[in-house]
């Protein structure tokens, strides 16, 4: 597991309701069934602790926890 994907999961926590098991798969509209308010709550969170921009349109390609590891990677680069 990555760091990234450990200070992610992290940040999840709170927004994790249902106490969902994370893995790359798990997807933010089916398995954490969250709204887009939750979202724009969990991406500035995510764009704080990384200190970077999640732009509209990388928002709408992210929909798993793996896809958005691989965002914030690619971004801090």
């Amino acid at each position: 597991m990555s760091d990234t994907f450990a200070r992610i999961a992290e940040l999840i926590e709170p927004f994790n309701k249902k106490g969902v098991s994370l893995s790359d798969s798990t997807t933010f509209a089916g398995d954490l069934e969250w709204d887009s308010l939750t979202v724009m709550d969990f991406v500035a969170a995510v764009e704080d602790e990384f200190d970077i921009l999640i732009t509209m349109n990388m928002q709408a390609e992210i929909e798993t926890v793996g896809q958005l590891v691989a965002a914030v990677e690619k971004l801090q680069a």
